[in-house]
């Protein structure tokens, strides 16, 4: 077995756009996600073994977006996976993004580590759901691989993070998920994004993790939606051969935010 850890970068919620010079959340998304990657390059001795982009690729869910994506990524030379968000379309992601490098969903095993990318998205919707299919598949892989750690991917998280209107469109059933990632000791930890923020703690004996977005960031522990003034964020991870993560969080420098972002879906997300 290798000793050397499995080195990820995770970026989610980049919210792109086809048309490059517009903005969300006060924030041009393509300037945001491309600096971001520049530091990441720049700060790493090497590149990482793969790249995970948990959801919220394309806002206007667009081919452009897409597009947009992989030129941003493809030059890093490294595995691509990627999963849907609720601002997604699963069906033009599965066609655009899962081939030259990109991987849609599905099962990836790098080195010691077995990673599985879940699909949590509901059509219309800012909450989550994992569909019974997806349940039968995780099993499935599960019930494959209990000789070696196992890290789960999906958009949304199923635990609450203490923002009432974030957990209001979290994943539905997260109980499930839960319940289900219970049965399998070699399942370490959860990753994900949708919240806007670094998040890290326990449920059970499984780790909880997401990661604040590439664009602008929510504040925690707000009962409603407030824009944080945090810059744009990303997450490395080390995923050791003992199951064990080392991880830590990091925020664009230079990236000057003086006022909080405009909001434009807060209506539509209470």
């Amino acid at each position: 077995m290798n000793p050397t850890p499995l080195r990820l970068l995770h970026i989610t919620d980049p919210h792109l756009l086809g048309d490059e010079s517009l903005e969300i959340y006060d924030v041009n998304t393509t300037l945001s996600l491309r600096q971001v990657l520049q530091q990441a390059l720049a700060e790493s001795p090497v590149p990482p073994d793969a790249i995970l982009v948990t959801g919220d690729i394309a806002d206007d869910c667009s081919r452009e977006a897409y597009a947009n994506l992989r030129g941003l990524l493809q030059p890093w030379g490294v595995p691509v996976l990627c999963l849907p968000g609720n601002h997604d379309s699963p069906d033009l992601m599965s066609r655009l993004l899962n081939s030259d490098g990109f991987q849609y969903c599905g099962r990836a095993d790098f080195g010691d580590w077995t990673i599985i990318l879940l699909d949590s998205h509901v059509p219309r919707e800012p909450s989550g759901r994992i569909a019974e299919s997806e349940f039968e598949r995780l099993e499935s892989e599960l019930r494959a691989t209990t000789d070696r750690p196992v890290l789960v991917c999906a958009h949304h998280l199923p635990v609450p993070v203490g923002s009432k209107w974030l957990d209001a469109v979290g994943l539905q059933n997260g109980n499930d998920l839960l319940a289900m990632i219970d049965r399998f000791p070699q399942v370490r930890a959860v990753l994900a994004g949708h919240v806007h923020q670094p998040f890290d703690t326990i449920a059970g004996r499984v780790r909880m993790i997401a990661t604040p977005s590439t664009c602008a960031q929510f504040t925690p522990d707000s009962p409603t939606c407030v824009m944080d003034l945090r810059p744009p964020g990303y997450r490395w991870l080390a995923l050791i051969i003992d199951g064990s993560i080392r991880t830590n969080v990091r925020w664009l420098q230079g990236w000057k935010t003086t006022a909080r972002p405009t909001d434009s879906r807060a209506p539509f997300m209470d």
